[in-house]
C-alpha cells in the first residue's frame, strides 16, 4: 500500500489517477478515432471528419487557466469529481448523436468531453506527485501514469476500428457505442472511489490568501511566466507539438480507412500501435533521460520525425506488406514509427520551457494546458489541406511544425531571462 510520510494510505487515489491517466488518452483518442465514421454517417469531409477533435481541444484554450484557478481555489478532490461529471456527460452526449443522426450533437458532446480532459490533465500530474510524497517516487507515480495514458491512446483506435469491421460503409456511431458505454462506465466509477477517497490538498489556497484575494489585497508581481522568452518560445512549441502528435495518427486513420484494400479494421489496429509507440518511446526516454539531455532528445527526434514523414510522403502508395493476414502499406508503417519520436516532446519542452522560472513555474503549466488546443487547430487545419492537395502532401504541415521544434531546441530553448528573481 502507498502511504504519505503520516503512514496513511492513499493506494485508492492512486488507482483512480491511473485510470484517469487512461481516459484521458481513451476519450481524446475516440474523439480522433470517430472521424473515420463521421465520414460515413454524417457525410463530412476530411476537413470536418477532424471537427471532433478540433472541438476536444479548443475547449483546452477554454478551459486551461480557469481550471487551474479552480484547483488553486477549490482543491485537487472537488476539481477531479467535477472533471469525471463532465467526461461522463460529454461521452453520453457522442452516444446519443448516433441516434438522433446529429453531426452537431456529436461535436457538442466533443467540446463538453475536452472540458473534462483538460480538468484532468490540470489534476492528474501533481495529484500523482503529491501522493508519492515527491522527489523520486512521486515522478516514479507520474511515469506509471503516463505508461497508462499510452495504453489508452492505445486500444481506443484499435477498438473503434474493429467494431466499425472492414468496410468504411458499415462506419455508424453506433457500432462504435460499446467503447462509450466503456468510457461512462469507468467515469462513474471513478466518481464513486473518489468520493470516498481522503487526498491531500497542499496547493489549495490558504484562508490568509483566499481572504487577501477577496478584499483586492493580493500580492501584485511586475514579472509572469510571459515575462521569459524562452517560455514564450516553449509554448509556441507545445501548441505546434500536440498538433504533430494528433495530426499525423488522426489523418492517416481517415485516409487509409477509405482505401479498399486497407479499411478500418486494419488501419485502426495500425494507428493503434502509433500509441503503442509511444508508450515504448516514453519508457525509453525515462531510462536514457538522467545521461541525454532534453536539448538533444527534442532535437534528434524532431530530425528523426521529419524524415520518417518525408520518405511516408514519396514512398509510392502501392508498397505494402503482409503481416497477420492484414495488408499494411509502407507508408502508413512509417507515419506510425512516429509515436517513438512524440512520446518524449511533451516532457522535453516542458522541461526546456520552465528551467529557470521558479515561482512562475505553476502559472506556466495552466498557459501549456491553454496551448494544448494546438492538438484541435493543427489537425483541421491539415485535413483541410488533404481535401485540396491530397491526405499525404498535407503532411508537409506537420513537417513545417517539426522545423519549428528543431529552431526550439537548437536556439530558442536558452534562458536570456536570467535577470528575473524566480524565487
Amino acid at each position: 500500500m502507498e502511504k504519505n510520510v503520516s503512514g496513511k494510505s492513499y493506494t485508492p487515489a492512486i488507482v483512480v489517477m491511473f485510470a484517469l491517466f487512461f481516459m484521458i488518452a481513451f476519450v481524446t483518442n475516440l474523439a480522433g478515432s470517430m472521424g473515420v465514421i463521421v465520414t460515413n454517417q454524417f457525410g463530412a469531409s476530411k476537413a470536418l471528419s477532424q471537427l471532433g477533435s478540433l472541438a476536444n481541444f479548443i475547449a483546452y484554450a477554454c478551459m486551461g487557466i480557469p481550471a487551474g484557478l479552480i484547483l488553486k481555489r477549490k482543491g485537487y478532490k472537488f476539481t477531479s469529481l467535477a472533471a469525471v461529471v463532465v467526461g461522463l456527460l460529454g461521452v453520453g452526449i457522442q452516444f446519443l448523436s448516433g441516434y438522433v443522426e446529429s453531426f452537431a450533437v456529436y461535436v457538442t458532446g466533443a467540446f463538453v468531453a475536452g472540458f473534462s480532459m483538460c480538468m484532468l490533465n490540470i489534476v492528474v500530474n501533481p495529484m500523482l506527485n503529491t501522493l508519492g510524497g515527491g522527489g523520486n517516487k512521486g515522478n516514479q507515480l507520474v511515469q506509471f501514469g503516463g505508461s497508462c495514458n499510452s495504453i489508452g491512446g492505445t486500444v481506443a483506435p484499435v477498438f473503434v476500428g474493429w467494431l466499425v469491421g472492414g468496410s468504411i460503409a458499415d462506419a455508424t456511431v453506433a457500432k462504435a457505442a460499446p467503447v462509450m458505454i466503456i468510457a461512462m462506465a469507468i467515469f462513474a466509477i471513478a466518481f464513486v472511489v473518489i468520493s470516498f477517497t481522503s487526498i491531500p490538498e497542499p496547493h489549495m489556497e490558504t484562508a490568509e490568501e483566499k481572504a487577501a484575494r477577496l478584499a483586492g489585497k493580493a500580492v501584485k508581481d511586475k514579472h509572469n511566466a510571459l515575462s521569459f522568452r524562452h517560455f514564450i518560445f516553449g509554448a509556441i512549441a507545445i501548441f505546434f507539438y500536440v498538433g504533430i502528435e494528433v495530426g499525423i495518427p488522426n489523418t492517416a486513420n481517415v485516409y487509409f480507412s477509405g482505401l479498399d484494400w486497407v479499411g478500418p479494421a486494419v488501419t485502426g489496429t495500425i494507428i493503434g500501435v502509433y500509441w503503442f509507440c509511444m508508450l515504448i518511446g516514453r519508457l525509453l526516454g525515462g531510462a536514457v533521460g538522467a545521461a541525454v539531455s532534453s536539448k538533444k532528445m527534442l532535437l534528434g527526434t524532431s530530425v528523426v520525425a521529419i524524415a520518417l514523414i518525408v520518405c511516408a510522403m514519396f514512398i509510392p502508395e502501392s508498397s505494402k506488406f503482409t503481416v497477420a493476414e492484414m495488408t499494411i502499406p509502407v507508408s502508413l508503417l512509417l507515419l506510425v514509427l512516429c509515436g517513438l519520436c512524440t512520446s518524449i516532446m511533451w516532457g522535453a519542452i516542458f522541461n526546456l520551457s520552465v528551467e529557470g522560472l521558479g515561482k512562475y513555474t505553476a502559472a506556466a503549466s495552466g498557459i501549456f494546458m491553454t496551448l494544448v488546443c494546438g492538438g484541435g487547430i493543427i489537425p483541421f487545419l491539415q485535413n483541410v489541406l488533404a481535401d485540396k492537395v491530397g491526405s499525404m502532401q498535407s503532411y508537409w504541415l506537420l513537417v513545417a511544425c517539426l522545423l519549428y521544434l528543431v529552431f526550439y531546441a537548437a536556439v530558442g530553448s536558452k534562458n536570456v531571462n536570467k535577470d528575473i528573481k524566480v524565487d
